[in-house]
């Protein structure tokens, strides 16, 4: 059975994924870092008939990136990582003016230095794998010059060209960098407290990252609103 690592699993995009992945019959590894509503997405997707294993934690805590590798190893390897789990910086965003450089440094240590070192941990899973892959959770502001996302957008547009990298280093591996789009999720309040905006359920990108899995095109950046477009 195929085995998917999910960081930021518990709600939002991951939780979102992790159910079209459990439909499928993969099994999951899903980490957050609230152990009740950790175990509660768990519970969940183990109606699916699949195996769940929950590991709470900070996936910028080395010795939790291990734990999370390890849990793979015990359902039998792994055949996608998914680095979801991301940090704005500020909360709400701000301005650069305003931006400090510790919260830029929490945004680069969450979606940039994390997710490295997640991978680090899982190449020697995903090579074994014959069909591993990689995706990494961007945004449209790694390439867009929106006000006040320049800390995150940053620290995306630094997720992008790791990945870009490592799927020059790693032919045998598919690399997806995927912007999903806006949609409404616990992460955009945070940022834009207030936007009453209407904006997509996550579950309605699930099926581009359903669809990459599927054809496996070429390593590379891709638009889930395109994807799911297309689909249509």
């Amino acid at each position: 059975m195929a085995v998917a690592v999910i960081t930021g699993g518990s709600k939002g995009l991951g939780r979102a994924l992790a159910a079209g992945l459990a439909g499928r019959g993969w099994d999951l590894v899903i980490d957050a870092r609230t152990p009740e509503v950790l175990d509660g997405a768990a519970r969940e997707l183990a109606e699916y008939g699949t195996r769940v294993v929950a590991v709470a934690g900070d996936v910028g805590d080395a010795a939790h990136r291990s734990r999370l590798a390890d849990a793979a190893r015990g359902l039998g390897g792994l055949d996608l990582l998914v680095s979801n789990a991301s940090a704005l910086g500020a909360e709400p965003l701000v301005r650069l003016e305003e931006l400090t450089p510790d919260g830029l440094r929490a945004a680069l240590e969450t979606n940039v230095v994390a997710a490295l070192g997640l991978v680090q941990e899982a190449l020697p899973l995903l090579r074994a794998s014959g069909a591993g892959a990689v995706v990494t959770v961007s945004s449209d502001a790694a390439v867009e010059a929106y006000p006040t996302w320049g800390g995150y957008g940053a620290s995306k547009a630094a997720l992008d060209q790791l990945s870009a990298v490592l799927a020059a280093e790693e032919p045998g591996l598919r690399v997806w960098a995927v912007d999903p789009g806006d949609m409404r999720t616990d992460l955009y309040t945070a940022a834009v407290p207030g936007d009453e905006e209407e904006r997509p359920a996550p579950s309605e990108v699930v099926p581009a990252f359903l669809r990459l899995l599927d054809e496996r095109p070429a390593s590379g950046r891709y638009s889930a609103p395109a994807l799911v477009g297309e689909v249509r």
